[in-house]
């Protein structure tokens, strides 16, 4: 199956329009909504306590996130205190295809996306020897080389996430109190891109 014929996960929302992908594209907007991932719903208080951001600045994009509809009110609560949450699980977008305009705005925000996977693996680089024994064993990198066509590789991008939808752990995400008292957030990073020439890693 190729991109184009893709529907998003379960509950993921599908991105088309370039001015809600650029609305996402900041990495503020990106940690409120890793933030609410993680806690259920953040008051915009909460969030500059955590994010180290201004209570400014944070109620200016939970705005901006609400405006595009990536984050929602969770009821209860006024001003600054008042509890948001995210609208969706997760957003999914294509960036081939489409016009310049819609192909410019997916690149930006993958290039910004990919940057925060890439901190957070060089932290756990940097903090690794620090973890307990059972984390050590458990965490780290696997990689193969394949040889695929792109039906194959949307494919087993495919098969990758419906085994992990499967699990039923994702729904730990929407119900934190469902989460094991010794669970800890997990960042599965898959990347598939193809492998550069022989020679030109070095």
């Amino acid at each position: 199956m190729s991109w184009e014929e893709r529907e998003p996960p379960p509950g993921f929302r599908k991105l088309t329009d370039p001015r809600t992908m650029r609305a996402l594209a900041h990495p503020t907007r990106l940690s409120l909504l890793e933030l609410m991932a993680r806690e259920g719903s953040v008051t915009v208080t909460r969030a500059s306590e955590v994010l180290g951001e201004s209570t400014a600045s944070c109620s200016y994009h939970v705005r901006q996130l609400a405006k595009y509809g990536f984050v929602e009110p969770a009821g209860g609560g006024r001003g600054r205190e008042r509890p948001w949450r995210r609208a969706t699980r997760g957003q999914s977008y294509d960036e081939s295809g489409g016009d310049p305009a819609t192909s410019a705005a997916a690149e930006t925000l993958t290039s910004i996306i990919v940057e925060r996977h890439m901190r957070t693996v060089s932290r756990w680089l940097d903090e690794r020897r620090r973890e307990p024994d059972e984390w050590r064993r458990v965490t780290g990198f696997s990689d193969r080389l394949l040889y695929l066509t792109p039906d194959e590789l949307a494919d087993l991008d495919r098969r990758i996430f419906d085994a992990v939808e499967a699990t039923g752990y994702y729904d730990r995400l929407d119900d934190p109190s469902s989460r094991p008292p010794d669970s800890r957030a997990i960042s599965l990073i898959v990347f598939g891109v193809p492998a550069p020439p022989p020679g030109s890693t070095s």
